[in-house]
């Protein structure tokens, strides 16, 4: 009896052992079913590409770039998961990242293949990453999830590799009264800040106007801004956003997500949506929140993902838009720009002080995460 006992017990190991599987280059799969309508994909190959990765340079050329390449039979859609983070999918198979973290970085990659049915092969790849941060004081903090950040940490003008610079008069669209320059005077880095002053100069208001058009645009995700706001009436400072199609459709067409206006109340800044409804007409819903102290620093955080929009004063929610209800022509499940100004008077800014000489907008950081 013990025998049969035992020869049962090594039937029933080996049926189990014949149902697992695992991708090949040492992958596994979600398999937690005997449905045979589930779809696995196997012969999952991974191939990690370091950006100027040769024999001087094991661990890549210092810029923190790496590729993740990956190919699987009968997978549909790859997921990629970085450090823990949170998971960026890719229909090709290719996703690229970036580290920001100066020295030798140790990297875990998950990927994972998809099928049809939505059941997964996944692969881990371990491997290090060099980050030379020598010359760039605008490395980004080593925090979880971050993409992408300006510390200002340097001085003068602004970094041009991450910002470009608007200029000229004309109101703007809103009737303001400044002029906006790329002169130091009015934008620069200083002491680990960007500062951007409005000054009245004779008879007229100059001030400064700065974007990432073309330089840097995400979709989806978290950014905390640190900044303090100026006091003096008739200023309206801004950090919003605006649709990446901006130039193609125009606007509000392509969409704008203010993360903090402040208009003609000082004690007050607002979160505002603006888009194009499918009757042609313009869109908007906006949410203020009141304090005494926005001339001290605070963080504005905005939280986007493809249901909502909520934005957060220094981590307490004050605004949320549900954008899938917009309707089907809604614009914000795509890539949009930053945009960081600070305006004189206008349809929002209220009446200029008459006494005005000079007020400014200072950010400490803008940082990204997935």
């Amino acid at each position: 009896m013990i025998k049969i006992y035992r020869l049962l017990v090594t039937a029933v190991l080996l049926l189990s052992l014949s149902n697992c599987s695992s991708g090949d280059d040492g992958g596994s799969n979600n398999n937690n079913n005997n449905n045979n309508n589930n779809i696995y994909p196997t012969n999952l190959n991974v191939t990690i590409e370091i950006e100027g990765q040769d024999g001087d340079n094991p661990n890549g050329d210092g810029s923190g770039v790496f590729r993740c390449i990956a190919t699987a039979t009968n997978a549909v859609n790859y997921g990629f998961v970085v450090n823990n983070g949170s998971e960026v999918q890719s229909p090709s198979g290719s996703y690229t990242h970036t580290l920001y973290a100066a020295g030798d970085n140790q990297v875990s990659v998950i990927v994972k293949a998809y099928s049809s049915t939505n059941n997964f092969t996944e692969s881990v790849r371990n491997f290090t990453v060099f980050v030379d941060d020598s010359g760039n004081t605008n490395g980004c903090p080593d925090l979880a999830g971050i993409v992408w950040c300006d510390e200002f940490n340097g001085s003068g003008g602004i970094d041009e590799n991450k910002w470009s610079y608007q200029t000229g008069g004309g109101g703007w669209g809103n009737e303001e009264a400044q002029i906006y320059s790329n002169n130091t005077n009015y934008v620069k880095q200083e002491g680990g800040f960007l500062k951007i002053q409005a000054r009245k100069v004779g008879s007229s208001y100059y001030s400064g106007r700065i974007q990432t058009k073309g330089k840097y645009e995400f979709q989806y995700g978290r950014v905390d801004i640190r900044a303090k706001l100026p006091t003096a009436q008739g200023t309206w400072p801004a950090l919003w956003m605006l649709g990446a199609n901006y130039d193609s459709v125009g606007w509000p067409e392509c969409g704008e997500i203010d993360i903090m206006e402040q208009f003609e109340n000082k004690n007050s800044v607002t979160s505002t949506l603006h888009w194009k409804k499918q009757d042609g007409t313009r869109g908007d819903y906006g949410q203020d929140v009141t304090n005494s102290t926005f001339d001290q620093f605070h963080i504005y955080s905005m939280e986007w993902d493809s249901q909502q929009v909520r934005t957060y004063l220094d981590g307490q929610q004050f605004y949320a838009i549900d954008i899938a209800d917009i309707g089907p022509y809604y614009p914000f499940n795509k890539p949009f720009f930053f945009i960081f100004n600070l305006a004189m008077g206008g349809t929002n800014g209220g009446t200029i002080d008459p006494n005005f000489t000079a007020d400014s907008m200072e950010v400490d950081y803008i940082r990204v995460f997935e």
